[in-house]
């Protein structure tokens, strides 16, 4: 697949005015193809009282006000929203954006008691979703519950009238107008690493995204894609019908740096690489960036 460009803005101790100017600024420049957010209701860095803007919503509003982006989240909880009133929104959004969005898909809020074999560490998650009223629930009941709601979804974007009976989701009667614009559906993306979740990307993702470094070293990337071509063998699909899209934060005091790791990203196979923007968002940010990272990367792996 051709090498294709994102940038991120993820809206924690930011207004939605920057926001905006930074989207309406990409969206003027063709080497950014698309533009996400992300679905927390708490910070995760800083102040615990900072604002954070809510993912749909801003989305919704940022659809309105560009024309050409592809936009979504990265990645909506599924633990938030039921997943026929997920659909119903995305079907809305994509109607709002003309056809634009991307539909970010992850378990979201998952929690493995001490001793379980999960990672070790704080989970922000556990604060964020007692604040809100939400369960968390073990990682193998969120995978279970993700590809129910991917299964409904596809169904109430396709069909006129739609039931569905599953463990943990059921409908009876479910009519969704209007459609999304895109047919069948929005391009789905699954976020996640585990050898579980990488086996439902192979099922049914058309992209699969994961937080790349500093969060993860080149070599659990490496192995993360070398797990991926295996679950699709093991399905009978072509790997190379999986976009693969990694995210990675600027540093703007080096972007020579962030440029370099973006070209070994390239040559690893990523083929979208997404460029999360610290704040504050510097003046004119995304024409930086496609100056200083987008160019001169595309210009050294196009073919002579």
């Amino acid at each position: 697949m051709p090498l294709t460009f994102g940038l991120k803005t993820t809206p924690m101790h930011v207004s939605y005015a920057e926001i905006l100017r930074v989207w309406q600024e990409a969206d003027e420049i063709p080497q950014f193809r698309d533009a996400w957010l992300w679905d927390h209701f708490l910070p995760l860095a800083g102040p615990k009282d900072g604002q954070v803007l809510e993912g749909w919503t801003l989305l919704t509003a940022l659809a309105a006000q560009t024309s050409r982006l592809r936009l979504g989240l990265l990645v909506t909880s599924n633990r938030v929203r039921q997943p026929a009133v997920l659909g119903k929104i995305a079907s809305t959004l994509d109607v709002i954006s003309n056809g634009r969005l991307v539909m970010g898909l992850g378990a979201g809020g998952t929690y493995q008691p001490p001793g379980a074999g999960g990672i070790a560490g704080e989970n922000p998650a556990i604060a964020e979703y007692a604040a809100y009223g939400l369960t968390l629930v073990p990682p193998a009941e969120g995978l279970a519950r993700l590809r129910e709601t991917i299964e409904i979804l596809r169904g109430m974007w396709g069909e006129e009238v739609f039931d569905y009976a599953g463990r943990y989701y059921s409908l009876e009667a479910n009519r969704n107008e209007p459609k999304p614009i895109q047919r069948p559906g929005p391009p789905l993306l699954i976020g996640g690493w585990g050898d579980r979740m990488l086996r439902l990307v192979a099922e049914h993702a058309d992209v699969w995204n994961i937080p790349g470094p500093p969060h993860n070293d080149l070599e659990f990337l490496a192995d993360r894609l070398r797990i991926l071509d295996a679950q699709c063998a093991e399905v009978g699909r072509d790997p190379r019908s999986i976009s693969r899209s990694v995210q990675l934060i600027v540093r703007y005091d080096d972007l020579p740096g962030t440029r370099s790791i973006v070209r070994r990203l390239a040559a690893m196979g990523f083929d979208h690489l997404v460029l999360s923007l610290p704040r504050p968002y510097p003046a004119r940010v995304a024409s930086l960036l496609a100056t200083e990272i987008i160019d001169p990367v595309v210009q050294e792996i196009a073919p002579a």
